[in-house]
């Protein structure tokens, strides 16, 4: 079973979009990149021990949240200002550096909310509603496709960043054994789309 590399479309991004915390777009296609290249090595080694894909053993919520934990240090690395939050499960996940004691804080406004989902158009839960710089990122995963060894590699799609306010989001009722969580509602999800950095399609 051979294993396919994927490398970013650089057409595809765009030369627009506003970007917060001094934030290039340099910084977002290293970022993807060094996600690619991982789940590239990780592969390799395990198809060469006859195991499955990373990609075909991970569930969808496993996999989103290593890919946002990815993509947090790949960012925080590339960035110029920003810095992952030091505070375990702290908001946001990215936050400007020196700008809170110890690069830690449980909830704070300076800084960038990464989130991942599989959704095409970039809406996803939140644990709550916020002001807030987000940013997603929309990936597809092929478990489908046989025989196994053509399937493709974990792709980026879509890539949007917006700065969202409380009243962009709508509420979720919750079941009885649910947490409470946020989305942004249709105007909300609007002004996050406008502000795109990434589109394969």
């Amino acid at each position: 079973m051979s294993v396919l590399r994927n490398t970013l479309d650089e057409t595809k991004f765009s030369r627009t979009a506003a970007l917060p915390y001094e934030l290039r777009i340099e910084d977002f296609k290293l970022a993807m990149q060094d996600v690619y290249d991982f789940f590239h090595d990780v592969n390799v080694g395990l198809v060469s021990k006859g195991l499955d894909r990373l990609d075909d053993t991970l569930r969808p919520a496993i996999m989103s949240g290593v890919l946002s934990d990815m993509l947090t240090a790949s960012l925080a690395k590339h960035s110029r200002t920003l810095i992952v939050n030091a505070y375990f499960n702290g908001h946001p996940d990215l936050v400007v550096r020196g700008r809170y004691p110890d690069n830690a804080v449980k909830a704070g406004e300076h800084g960038v909310e990464i989130k991942t989902t599989r959704k095409a158009g970039g809406a996803v839960d939140t644990h709550g509603a916020r002001n807030q710089w987000m940013c997603v990122f929309v990936y597809t995963v092929d478990n489908e496709s046989e025989p196994a060894n053509s399937r493709r590699p974990l792709t980026f799609s879509e890539v949007y960043l917006g700065e969202v306010r409380v009243e962009d989001f709508r509420k979720n009722a919750r079941g009885e054994l649910g947490t409470r969580t946020a989305t942004l509602h249709a105007e909300g999800i609007a002004k996050l789309r406008k502000n795109w950095i990434y589109k394969s399609q």
